[in-house]
């Protein structure tokens, strides 16, 4: 089992982790030697962290979007998506073990959030797509069924998500969603928010309003695709509701490397749009040379939260170590989610790296043929002084993508971990178990 928990260093050779009755020396492999394109093992072991949730049969049935909620006394629920059926697994030690709790038919993407007493699942219905809601008064064991519009069928149509933040501001409750494209291609996304009173009973359709839908113009960054999706709802500083959403970045066809005119500062692959909500007018408005920021893991989906002491936002993504590795689809840096990166910003816009909780062979160029390791999608909350945190991990799955485990991590102390406290690359040989004295 390796968690997030930062080691203890024994000396040049090596750092010691202290378990029961164990003592684990973890040897430090020699530099990766400088290559175009190293090929690393292939995964060895149980996956990084404590198991949620394992497929039965990696090469066929995936995992999907982890969402994660702390109940009021401190227990703790993961929800995740497989087939078309969301489950619920349930921990009373802090995540250290995980039960089966409940599940549902015919929801995925789902999001689940306290309010009121009661537990919620918003996502969109499969088959299908319609934006839907679902409400548990026992602590996640039995659901609604949202069959019309006054039991949770919020939206017909066809909608996109992830399981994003909810956040309640200006006595409301906020959550991104997308519409897919009626012509294709179907992932022209056109980004929009919803929200709700906090006084208002949440399975009924009237009680959510709906803005305005914007769609990227490829043009603004000579992009291959016009995709921004899972948006996260965040109130800047100065009071304001924002919805930050991930951009695919990949130039099209004939097009550099730079990005183009107002926004040739920002990196290519590390880019997120932040639209601006009109919470009066329920009204979304972008502008191309102010909306794009830098930023790291912008290619894949990621959760900001603010933190309650400081004021900092902070997220865990996915770093882009590859940028070199070519300009074809299939070896594009979008597909690289091997390394996850801790990340903060005191104003959404700067953000800096502090550590790297999770890292398996940084220099390798992730393709859907390899390597079958993957840490992504990544919901996470506050829990006192750390993180705790919930994966999509595929570790020796069909492929980086396509998940064989839900996995459970804390970042101990996470307000003052550094770079150089980063555990080893996964990728390296690990381990030899000695007695403890």
């Amino acid at each position: 089992m390796r968690l997030f928990a930062l080691p203890r260093k024994t000396g040049k050779s090596g750092f010691r982790v202290a378990f029961p009755g164990r003592l684990i020396v973890v040897a430090l492999a020699a530099t990766l030697t400088a290559q175009a394109d190293p090929k690393p093992p292939a995964p060895t072991g149980p996956p990084p962290g404590i198991v949620v949730a394992a497929s039965p049969e990696p090469e066929k049935i995936y995992l999907f979007s982890p969402s994660l909620e702390i109940l009021d006394d401190g227990e703790l629920l993961v929800s995740y998506d497989s087939r078309g059926t969301t489950y619920i697994r349930a921990s009373g030690d802090k995540g250290l073990s995980w039960e089966p709790r409940g599940s549902f038919k015919g929801q995925k993407w789902s999001t689940l959030f306290s309010h009121r007493k009661a537990l919620y699942a918003i996502g969109v219905t499969t088959p299908g797509g319609a934006i839907a809601i679902r409400r548990s008064t026992d602590r996640g064991k039995s659901w609604t069924e949202p069959v019309d519009g006054e039991s949770g069928l919020l939206a017909e149509g066809d909608y996109h998500c992830g399981p994003v933040p909810i956040i309640v501001h200006g006595g409301r409750i906020w959550r991104a969603f997308e519409e897919f494209s009626a012509e294709r291609p179907r992932r022209r996304f056109s980004a929009f928010v919803m929200s709700a009173s906090e006084d208002a009973d949440l399975l009924r359709s009237g009680s959510w309003k709906t803005t305005n839908r914007l769609t990227v113009d490829r043009r603004w960054l000579n992009t291959r695709n016009e995709e921004w999706l899972e948006g996260n709802v965040v109130v800047t500083p100065d009071g304001e509701l924002v919805n930050v959403l991930r951009f695919e970045s990949h130039q099209a066809e004939g097009a550099g490397f730079d990005l183009p005119l107002a926004n040739k500062d920002i990196r290519r692959f590390e880019v997120a749009a932040m639209m601006r909500i009109d919470s009066n007018k329920h009204r979304l408005t972008f502008d191309p040379d102010t909306g794009f920021l830098p930023f790291i893991g912008g290619e894949s989906k990621f959760t900001i939260r603010k933190d309650p002491e400081g004021g900092r936002y902070w997220t865990l993504a996915n770093k882009v170590t590859r940028h070199d590795s070519g300009s074809s689809w299939e070896r594009s840096p979008h597909h690289q989610r091997n390394v996850v990166s801790l990340v903060s910003s005191p104003d959404l816009r700067t953000w800096e790296e502090h550590y790297r909780p999770l890292s398996f062979a940084p220099r390798t160029v992730v393709t859907k043929a390899g390597p079958k390791v993957g840490f992504q999608y990544l919901d996470w909350h506050f829990d006192g002084a750390d993180i705790i945190a919930v994966c999509r991990t595929s570790w020796g799955g069909a492929n980086y993508h396509d998940s064989n485990f839900i996995t459970f991590h804390r970042i101990p102390n996470f307000r003052t971990v550094t770079m150089s406290n980063s555990p080893a690359d996964l990728s390296r040989p690990v381990a030899t178990e000695t007695e403890s004295p």
